[in-house]
């Protein structure tokens, strides 16, 4: 159906579809139980055909341009379609079936092509264009300036000002990569969801009773009930690692685990990725820039590719020279232990934790009985009503679209409704691997107070037989990142949709997340939080220290990973498209070129890595988690330096200037504003404990 059909025809679906109903529900939320894979398409075409009706009206508006009739309009239109997706890719990724993945692939090309026309209309970027010119005489509050300067950058950037050919040609490309994406995150689905290995009563030597409990969980998941399987899931594959003893084992699990969307396979992504760089360099040289990284990041605070690479090789030969180190103290320890074979990659974490018990007496396996999941949601909600007054209280109300979802009503500090939270924590077969916020409606107040519906969702192993799901320290700050998300949208308190919670710079995204992990680190926290999950004792004191003094153990290898796999996104997408179009012979090129020790691999290596691939939101930015952590470690000193990791002065600055404020203003500004000055790159290394490296110097 085109979207010009008549509005007759399409709303007369809308009589049996809940997706076009007014929602009858706490809160007006989606009524998930009633919505099935079948009534998205005519939802879409519906949202389609409204929204080109609304962007019509503001093109073909007789008046001079004037920000409400242009800005503001824009603002208002497109409503039913921000719905209908919400829904929609809220399920893709987090509960999916066959019926909504072949349903996605349609819908990723439709929104390309619904896009594309808005994006590039003449008229309409002709309106905003005046508009901006004139910016200075239009009397703007500081909101509405900085909506005016970023709706005209997003329509520029996207080639509303090219000449006909080329916005023709940028609109097949468009269409393509919408059609990649969707492939590649599909490709990868696939994989996950077809591998596991069975682990049977001789395989679990090592493995504590909450692995097994959790792997036991995951076999039941999948219909084997009395069976225990080890998933492609970082919170099943990381701790299987660190702890079997079956190096047989671990070498099988860490290969498939590494090969996700390299297999040769239907699922392969190799192709897939080629397409996608030659298409993004292809877009980028049509609006003027060498690169795609030049691209992207013009629009960011790094501002150039040379920035983001300089960030990152100040921390590489700190890291690697700590890894460097590690790796032969682990070697030793192979040694030692009368293991007759060099070091691989699937070796580094089962040695690097019997390392870290004897430098640090410490282990996850012994604090993990004190990191009960309900304990640590616990934890993070009480850190931010005692840094922002908020509060929350769980409803069983609120429709949701799994049973293990979990939704919880958040109120100010006076009592009022600010927002609702789900949580989503457990892995499953249906939902995609990692761990991500998202929303399902954006706070506003152009039409209203709207609240914020704000998700979190995780890939946590489930406890069974009635005993909770235990997270590692990796887990638990996984736990504590995404709320610092969360709270990102629950938080805001701005006027226009466009400029709600998280739509800022992808280089500042991630400072309320990283910023938060730091209270989940924190003695005051742990001890009234961390209890033993079957006697209700707190973390004793000792394990606590052990726990504290054990966090920089390994930041060599950890950082390694990660700098290794945004050398390698940067590259992608500064070297020519041509210089990769073999995948693996580029990413062994670039590893080699930097030094990457063979015992260490990259965070993610190409063909699973979602990130960049499967859109392209962190396409060039998968350096912004490094530079978000710059501040958020620098930002975390205000508190320090205030003796109090709760005070209320500094807190309400951090709720003014970073969590509130979304994207009105400036990221830099609103960090100076916070901190009072810019931020000290030495504090990423001294949290990671790098700084007493030669290297480092």
């Amino acid at each position: 159906m085109s979207d010009t059909t008549s509005a007759s025809a399409v709303t007369s679906r809308a009589l049996d579809n809940p997706l076009l109903q007014a929602w009858q529900t706490p809160f007006e939320t989606p009524p998930f139980a009633a919505i099935v894979p079948e009534h998205f398409m005519p939802a879409f075409e519906q949202a389609f055909f409204d929204h080109s009706a609304e962007i019509s009206a503001i093109v073909n508006d007789p008046s001079a341009p004037d920000f409400a009739n242009t800005i503001t309009a824009l603002e208002r239109s497109g409503k039913l379609l921000s719905r209908v997706s919400a829904v929609f890719y809220d399920l893709v990724s987090a509960h999916s079936n066959p019926a909504l993945l072949e349903i996605d692939k349609e819908v990723s090309l439709r929104q390309a092509r619904h896009w594309n026309p808005i994006m590039m209309n003449a008229v309409l970027f002709g309106r905003i264009a005046a508009l901006h010119d004139n910016r200075a005489s239009l009397g703007l509050s500081s909101e509405q300036l900085r909506l005016l300067e970023r709706t005209y950058t997003r329509f520029h950037r996207a080639g509303a000002g090219l000449d006909e050919v080329a916005k023709t040609r940028m609109a097949e490309i468009n269409e393509r990569l919408a059609h990649l994406g969707t492939a590649f995150s599909h490709h990868l689905l696939g994989d996950e969801q077809d591998w596991f290995m069975e682990i049977g009563d001789g395989d679990t030597d090592g493995l504590p009773e909450s692995f097994v409990a959790a792997a036991r969980a995951a076999a039941e998941e999948r219909g084997m009930t009395g069976k225990a399987i080890v998933t492609t899931s970082r919170s099943s594959m990381e701790p299987f690692l660190k702890s079997s003893t079956r190096r047989d084992l671990r070498e099988k699990a860490y290969k498939a685990f590494t090969a996700r969307g390299d297999n040769g396979n239907d699922n392969d992504n190799n192709a897939t990725i080629v397409e996608i760089l030659q298409l993004r360099e292809e877009s980028a040289k049509l609006l003027g820039f060498p690169t795609f990284a030049a691209y992207r990041l013009e629009d960011s605070m790094a501002k150039t590719p040379e920035a983001v690479r300089g960030l990152l090789e100040r921390v590489w030969k700190p890291a690697l020279a700590r890894a460097l180190a590690d790796r032969d103290a682990l070697q030793e320890l192979v040694t030692e232990e009368g293991g007759n074979f060099k070091l691989s990659s699937w070796d580094w974490r089962y040695y690097a934790e019997k390392l870290r018990q004897r430098r640090a007496n410490f282990d996850d396996a012994a604090i993990k009985p004190y990191l009960a999941l309900d304990n640590m949601i616990d934890a993070a909600f009480d850190t931010a009503t005692r840094l922002f007054g908020v509060t929350f209280e769980e409803r069983k109300d609120v429709p949701v679209w799994h049973p293990d979802v979990r939704v919880w009503e958040v109120k100010d500090a006076q009592g009022r409704h600010k927002a609702l939270f789900y949580g989503d924590y457990f892995a499953r077969p249906s939902k995609r691997s990692g761990a991500w916020m998202t929303s399902l409606r954006d706070q506003q107040k152009l039409d209203g107070d709207v609240a914020p519906l704000i998700l979190n969702v995780c890939n946590f192993a489930k406890g069974t037989d009635g005993q909770p799901s235990l997270l590692s320290p990796d887990d638990a700050r996984t736990l504590f990142h995404e709320f610092g998300h969360g709270l990102h949208g629950m938080l805001s308190d701005v006027t226009y949709p466009s400029l709600s919670g998280t739509s800022v710079f992808t280089d500042f995204v991630e400072l309320p997340s990283q910023l938060y992990e730091h209270w989940q680190e924190q003695p005051q926290v742990l001890r009234q939080f961390a209890r033993h999950y079957e006697t209700g004792e707190p973390l004793p004191d000792d394990l606590l220290k052990r726990f504290i003094a054990a966090r920089k153990f390994n930041q060599g290898f950890a950082t390694v990973e990660f700098v290794s796999s945004a050398l390698i996104d940067l590259e992608f997408h500064t070297q020519p498209a041509s210089a990769s179009t073999d995948v693996a012979a580029f990413e062994r090129k670039e590893l080699e070129k930097i030094g990457m020790p063979a015992e260490i691999s990259l965070r993610h290596r190409p063909t699973q890595f979602g990130h960049i691939f499967s859109g392209d939101h962190y396409a060039s930015g998968y350096y912004s988690y490094m530079w978000s952590e710059v501040m958020d470690a620098d930002a975390f000193g205000a508190f320090e330096e205030a003796g109090n990791i709760f005070d209320p002065a500094v807190a309400k600055r951090l709720h003014d200037d970073i969590y509130s404020s979304g994207g009105s203003v400036d990221p830099e500004t609103a960090y100076i504003a916070f901190r009072g000055r810019a931020p000290a790159p030495d504090a990423l290394l001294r949290r990671r404990g790098l700084l007493d490296t030669p290297e480092a110097a």
